[in-house]
């Protein structure tokens, strides 16, 4: 039994998936199942179970876990309090983003602290806002849009960021499509004009879906989902193909073509925030603060002007 199988361990009991494990410690899955089954032999008796997708731990298992969890998180802290004294000329800072933070503000925020240090490492990890949420153990900070939820670990800080607007999306020739008046920009289509036309909604997990579907259920209009599709560009593309009227991002709108007619919903904007968790924020890195920071700088700045400018 080594600290590397122990808190391998810990990452398989976080994520109740060995390919999720995987992808949070950076290693192959059959690294992380070789790393288990020596742990196994070990103990000489089974830690966990196929459960469908995932993994579920066994009694023993779930005693293991408290114990790798607490390694695994001094092993964290130590690896902070190091960053923390090296200062900003060298070390690693890993973000998460959920979709649309990561294709349309990150980017912006990447480049402007590489500017600054060019010599910290960025590594980026991202998913839809819950994929996001149960990467945190292996974050420094994670940018995520839509509602929070209740299932943070303890020690993590939520810092209230970024404001976006949900539009739904058709193409030019759609009959929908007749409600955007160029000559009138706040125009605004109410939900129940959608309800009778097929609906493509992004995966389960994806902050936007959460929105339209609780926006739909308090107006009491029926959805025709049409179709389910992974990432911003997944629904546009399907939009594009006639699957029907989408829902994305007002800014994930600046860079296309005129294929796409953008629908404001009304009556009432269809709103939602952003917001950067900060993870075990007690032991928290001078680099991981200077990164928050900057997004807050950056938000009323560099941020706010690009989006002008697209």
């Amino acid at each position: 039994m080594t600290p590397e199988q122990l808190i391998t361990f810990a990452a398989v009991a976080e994520h109740r998936n060995i390919s999720r494990a995987a992808e949070a410690l950076h290693l192959s899955q059959p690294a992380v199942s070789g790393q288990l089954r020596l742990l196994q032999d070990a103990f000489g008796e089974a830690l966990y179970v196929r459960d469908g997708r995932g993994v579920r731990l066994t009694p023993t298992g779930e005693q293991l876990a408290t114990h790798a969890t607490r390694l695994r998180d001094c092993w964290r802290d130590a690896h902070a309090l190091r960053d923390a004294l090296r200062g900003l000329e060298r070390g690693t800072l890993r973000i998460g983003a959920s979709t649309t933070p990561a294709s349309y503000l990150l980017p912006y925020l990447a480049a402007a602290f590489h500017r600054r240090f060019p010599e910290v490492k960025l590594e980026t990890m991202n998913g839809n806002t819950s994929d996001v949420i149960g990467m945190l153990g292996s974050l420094d900070v994670a940018l995520i849009e839509g509602p929070v939820g209740a299932q943070l670990p303890s020690d993590t800080i939520v810092h209230p960021w970024h404001d976006d607007e949900i539009v739904a999306i058709a193409p030019r020739g759609h009959p929908v499509a007749a409600h955007a008046h160029a000559d009138v920009p706040d125009t605004r289509v109410p939900l129940a004009a959608l309800g009778e036309y097929p609906l493509v909604l992004r995966e389960d997990g994806s902050g936007v879906r959460q929105i339209v579907e609780r926006a739909f259920m308090k107006a009491g209009v029926p959805m025709r989902i049409a179709l389910e599709i992974a990432g911003v560009e997944g629904v546009k593309e399907a939009v594009r193909a006639g699957m029907g009227i989408g829902f994305v991002s007002a800014m994930s709108m600046r860079h296309e073509d005129g294929a796409l007619c953008r629908l404001a919903l009304g009556p009432q904007p269809l709103a939602r925030h952003f917001s950067i968790l900060v993870p075990h924020a007690g032991a928290a890195s001078r680099v991981a603060q200077v990164f928050l920071d900057l997004c807050f700088a950056e938000e009323a700045g560099e941020i706010a002007a690009v989006s002008a400018a697209k």
